[in-house]
């Protein structure tokens, strides 16, 4: 099961053949799910289903632009080539697939059509109606669901045994980590020297305060409390923990992952970030406020927005946003805004967001 609840809910509605409305849900969330590559696979699956083969071109490319080593996205690409008669384009994207799982039949399916057909008008007759689906990506599984496990679990052992199972599930370890956390691991050796001796820092650390926040940073980020995290991280990497302490850090925090609004576990005040900004950079957060000097450019927009002045009685700051994709801002309706904290450069660490989704608050009282 995916962790968002919107796309399982287009799922559903995709293995009922009620594509149009998943793409309706989807498209009405878009500001929310900006650099989500399951968002845009699964809506470009939605379009391929439904026979929108622009659409599909567009989304899939989105979800192959966040994560190009994925087979899905590349095989709805090379259809939409293959379905226009460009087979060279196509060939390409399916040796793409293939060099990530060799064993692709939908690719090796493609390719031994194309190689018999010599390609161009003699494929078009293969990618009409129900035939073309053979060469369509897959819709993703059904989530399990452990209750169709439990009659015959019960059958065969019955209640005590399933009581005893399901107990030792709950108070085990988790069966697995988190990618990037193995790699993150201490050494004895940089335990031993985990701190420098010399040297100008912003925070001066113990040797176990340096392990100990950096070990509940991984704590964090296997708990998939990003934010968190990274919140330690910065910490040691603004001290005087050593190079190599410093090298791991940097490394674990480039496994964390971009939020969703309905993903975030841990939330920073606007108050908490700008008081010690170096502690929060990179984080994401959401800050609701109003919107004020928008600047619209072709394909960016930038605005200030007003911490907190979405009640119109206080505001926290004025933090500038950046925004790479478009959208369109109501200055005069609140707005939640997702961003990561970026520090500009200056003598002062003046704090900024790089906007990630846009939320606004339509029908709020003035």
């Amino acid at each position: 099961m995916l962790r968002d609840p919107l796309l399982n809910k287009a799922l559903d509605l995709m293995r009922r053949g009620k594509y149009d409305s998943a793409i309706k849900m989807l498209e009405s969330e878009v500001f929310r799910h900006q650099e989500s590559f399951q968002y845009y696979h699964i809506l470009g699956l939605c379009c391929l289903y439904a026979g929108d083969l622009g659409g599909s071109f567009t989304y899939f490319n989105r979800a192959k632009n966040i994560k190009f080593r994925e087979s899905g996205p590349l095989l709805g690409l090379a259809f939409y080539f293959l379905k226009r008669g460009d087979t060279e384009r196509a060939v390409d994207l399916y040796l793409d697939v293939q060099d990530i799982d060799e064993k692709n039949k939908i690719a090796r399916r493609a390719l031994e059509l194309i190689r018999k057909s010599g390609g161009g008008e003699n494929i078009s007759g293969w990618t009409q109606g129900g035939r073309a689906r053979r060469f369509f990506p897959p819709i993703p599984a059904a989530p399990f669901k452990w209750k169709t496990l439990a009659i015959p679990l019960a059958a065969l052992f019955g209640a005590a045994v399933v009581t005893g199972a399901v107990t030792a599930l709950r108070s085990r370890e988790p069966a697995f980590e988190r990618e990037g956390l193995e790699g993150s691991v201490l050494a004895d050796e940089e335990k031993a020297s985990a701190v420098e001796t010399g040297g100008t820092y912003r925070y001066i650390l113990t040797t176990d305060e340096v392990i100990g926040i950096y070990d509940e940073a991984r704590v964090f980020f296997n708990e998939y409390r990003d934010e968190k995290a990274k919140y330690n991280l910065n910490r040691i990497l603004e001290s005087n923990a050593a190079s190599p302490v410093k090298n791991k850090a940097r490394l674990l925090k480039s496994y964390t992952k971009v939020p969703g609004f309905d993903t975030l576990k841990d939330f920073f005040s606007y108050r908490e970030a700008a008081a010690e900004p170096p502690l929060y950079r990179d984080c994401y957060v959401v800050w609701k406020g109003m919107a004020a000097n928008v600047v619209e450019e072709e394909y960016a927009v930038s605005f200030d927005l007003l911490v907190g002045y979405d009640t119109r009685r206080v505001m926290e700051g004025a933090v500038p946003v950046a925004i790479d994709f478009p959208a369109e801002i109501n200055t005069s309706q609140p707005l939640e805004v997702l961003g990561k904290i970026v520090i500009l450069p200056g003598p002062k660490d003046l704090i900024a967001l790089e906007a990630a989704g846009i939320h606004q608050i339509t029908g709020a009282g003035q």
